[in-house]
């Protein structure tokens, strides 16, 4: 199936690795031209050679903290120089720490707001005057299968990414007359660093190996295992494709089945 993605111009945050990168690289290989960004430079610069020699594709990068107004406006500004502007924003961040209500004070919180929010916030805010003008875009943005079912244990992601849904849902009502679709990707237990990562912190509570955590996991996924970053990223790359021209201010779970919510 073609996607139509040849030729369109892409930016995707936070995709030095991970689901951003597998994300950049899916659009990368049907053709789109891409920027990617971290706050990682030397990474950043390894990524876009590994990712250009695998697809042939132009791929280029701009270090930035989402974190940073200006850093997010400077991003916007280098994609829309090097390219002639953006048809696709793929919004992808790090999950903040996991942890309870008891944990955090005020400084985490407004560090995952920043984080999860507002950087989307800014960078759609960048974006939009290239859409519109162009009369057509995709947003897509990466969030958790938390939008439908807390995850224990992560109560500032439960908290922001189901924020994150309510705003691109807002955002796909208006911006719907310019041509511009929003959607929002939940990832269930995907395999990367960040999965690994809260197995490792389960084992180490409950006193058993970061495997059995796993294991445990798997077998309440209808589909028996952990998804792989490239099979999120095929979901991510037809919405933000001109082959989606109808799905729009949804919430699309590719978890295996995991969520039993309708």
């Amino acid at each position: 199936m073609d996607l139509g993605l040849k030729g369109k111009v892409a930016l995707v945050t936070a995709a030095s690795r991970g689901l951003g990168r597998a994300v950049a690289t899916e659009l990368a290989r049907e053709g789109a031209r891409v920027m990617i960004s971290s706050r990682d430079e030397e990474t950043l610069s390894c990524t876009v050679g590994e990712i250009g020699e695998e697809t042939g594709a132009e791929v280029a990068y701009f270090p930035a903290d989402l974190c940073a107004a200006g850093d997010v406006q400077a991003l916007v500004s280098h994609a829309e120089d090097r390219f002639g502007g953006v048809d696709i924003l793929v919004n992808n961040t790090g999950g903040p720490p996991a942890g309870g209500f008891d944990d955090f004070g005020d400084e985490a919180w407004g560090e995952a707001f920043e984080s999860i929010l507002m950087s989307l916030v800014r960078a759609v805010r960048g974006v939009l005057p290239s859409m519109r003008n162009r009369g057509h875009g995709r947003i897509v943005n990466i969030a958790s299968s938390s939008v439908k079912q807390p995850i224990e244990g992560l109560i500032l992601s439960n908290t922001f990414r189901a924020g994150l849904v309510g705003l691109a849902k807002s955002l796909s009502l208006e911006l719907a007359p310019y041509g511009i679709l929003v959607n929002t990707l939940g990832p269930g237990r995907i395999s990367t660093e960040r999965s690994s990562s809260m197995d490792e912190s389960a084992a180490r509570t409950q006193g058993v190996s970061a495997e059995e955590v796993r294991g445990r996991v798997e077998a309440q996924i209808p589909l028996g295992r952990y998804g792989t970053a490239e099979e999120l990223a095929r979901v991510a790359a037809f919405l933000a494709s001109p082959a989606n021209g109808y799905v729009t201010g949804q919430a699309v779970l590719v978890d295996g089945g995991m969520v039993k919510a309708l």
